[in-house]
């Protein structure tokens, strides 16, 4: 079995999970198509950051969704994407974005790099910018951000500001980027007149590249490279290493965290050339207006797993002290002290086999394996999409696909190693603890988002969760109109979700990718 899960970075190992594809073939403009039930409410409410806000806390604020009128929710437009961007649609789907929601208009972008704003209220194209550029390393997720009357976004090789009500371009940059540099896969994020951003995949001796720009003008302000300099573990695969693919976080003490990816290297190289790669495997916290380095805290020394610290980082305040929540496919959630960067907590999540330290070990050459060899978390999983932290807890979605590695030589695994399946969890912010473990029986993609006393996520095969924030129960369940593979916002009174057709090799909806908008009643 393969699998590849779109929208999160899962290595050069293309996945797919079963046979009988569900593709899309569309073409033509986009359009509209409104459920022609009985009359729906207007969607209303605001997203305005990619996490919900600049904590990445991914707390609905206004939201007037609970547990007392969850059952309410009703399809109240969808946004069918047509053309490139959904013809041939494989297991990475059309959609990996997190929907921006602003003065009653959705932004959200494809994974062709095209750019939409929809009318939040009946999903109305209002403009489309088109790119038609398609991702050149790994799955997105893409996506924009939305601050001052500009939209901000980019594609595998350029960053634009478009003007927020029309469209129109007003700067764009195809140079930001060097040879060796990787490319652009990331959602941006936007504060105090500064984009923040990051490429992926860095090939040359400073991996990734971190990166500031003036809001108004592009211009560049500051760099930061994700690799200290070349290694011959991440050299001798040439596929790179570093970077960043999931929206920073800005702090109000002058911060800017980034959640930092793997160094592609094979399991034989680590061993035979440990180094700790900084700072890959790592949240960087730096001074959002320098880019000079403030602390790292390093989860994963040496990585071969492809275990990436990538999540959002969260910015809380846990008995007066403000910390910076971090994770990753190693499936750790991490507690760090936001002004030291010193470890307060870590609390394994989702399932492990007893490999978590495999790493650290061939960094300190105690480490001796054999193939074949199966772990989990794997290259899927654990924590692939984005936590939510809300009151006193954090939730979190895991994956728990092991993998078997049948050689050593390859810088991933690439047979998937049982069934598909995954948890949702909640901890205690102030200790770790796990305070209730819901699993799923499928993968769960749609990251954790908190409305009110519900948890919501998505599973990859087009079904919509929400969950008792108290006990974990599942109280909802929605089929989708097809597979979903993306982060969801929630706006007032309305879930919005990118159902972006990825072929599961499921039956899972007609494939057509398309935002889906649903409402409950407003009283």
């Amino acid at each position: 079995m393969t699998m590849n899960l779109t929208g999160r970075h899962v290595g050069v190992a293309v996945v797919v999970v079963a046979a009988g594809l569900v593709t899309a073939a569309c073409s033509g403009t986009p359009v509209t198509v409104t459920n022609a039930a009985a009359a729906r409410p207007l969607a209303s409410g605001s997203w305005p950051y990619p996490n919900g806000d600049l904590s990445n806390a991914r707390d609905a604020a206004g939201s007037t969704i609970t547990s007392a009128n969850v059952s309410g929710l009703k399809q109240a437009w969808s946004f069918h994407i047509t053309g490139a961007a959904a013809a041939g649609v494989g297991p990475d789907g059309a959609l990996a974005a997190n929907p921006i929601v602003v003065n009653g208009v959705v932004y959200i972008q494809d994974l062709d790099s095209n750019v939409y704003a929809l009318a939040l209220a009946t999903g109305k194209l209002k403009w489309e910018y088109q790119l038609n550029t398609p991702m050149k390393t790994g799955p997105g997720p893409d996506g924009v951000a939305v601050a001052g009357g500009m939209v901000y976004g980019i594609s595998p090789t350029l960053v634009f500001a478009l003007n927020a009500s029309t469209g129109k371009t007003i700067w764009a940059d195809r140079h930001l980027l060097g040879q060796g540099q990787g490319t652009f896969e990331i959602q941006p994020q936007v504060a105090g007149g500064r984009v923040y951003l990051a490429s992926a995949y860095g090939s040359g001796p400073g991996g990734g590249v971190l990166l500031a720009l003036s809001a108004a003008s592009g211009e560049l302000l500051w760099s930061f490279n994700t690799l200290l300099g070349p290694d011959a573990g991440v050299q001798a695969t040439g596929i790179g290493s570093g970077g960043a693919w999931e929206t920073p976080l800005v702090s109000s003490d002058g911060s800017v965290t980034f959640g930092i990816g793997n160094p592609y290297q094979s399991a034989a190289s680590a061993i035979a050339h440990p180094s700790a790669q900084l700072y890959t495997d790592s949240d960087v916290n730096l001074d959002a207006a320098t880019g000079k380095l403030r602390w790292y805290y390093q989860g994963v020394p040496d990585d071969f797993m492809d275990h990436d610290m990538q999540a959002s980082p969260i910015s809380a305040s846990v008995n007066g002290i403000p910390v910076v929540l971090g994770g990753g496919k190693m499936g750790y959630v991490y507690e760090m002290n936001a002004q030291t960067g010193k470890l307060i907590w870590k609390t394994p999540v989702g399932e492990h086999n007893g490999h978590d330290n495999d790493s650290l070990l061939a960094l300190e050459h105690k480490i001796t394996l054999k193939v074949p060899v199966t772990i989990v978390p794997g290259s899927y999983g654990g924590i692939l999409t984005d936590m939510a932290a809300a009151g006193a807890s954090i939730y979190v979605v895991t994956i728990d696909v092991p993998v078997t590695y049948t050689t050593l030589k390859l810088p991933v695994a690439v047979t998937a190693a049982g069934p598909l399946g995954g948890e949702v969890e909640a901890l205690n912010l102030a200790t770790g603890k796990v305070e209730w473990d819901t699993k799923v029986p499928d993968l769960p993609v749609g990251a954790a988002t908190v409305s009110n006393d519900l948890v919501f996520t998505t599973l990859y095969h087009g079904v919509l969760i929400a969950l008792n924030r108290s006990t974990g129960a599942i109280v909802f369940r929605r089929q989708l109109p097809t597979s979903a593979n993306a982060p969801i916002a929630i706006a007032g009174n309305t879930v919005i979700i990118p159902a972006g057709g990825p072929a599961t090799g499921k039956d899972s909806g007609s494939g057509k990718p398309q935002v889906v908008a649903y409402t409950v009643p407003v009283k």
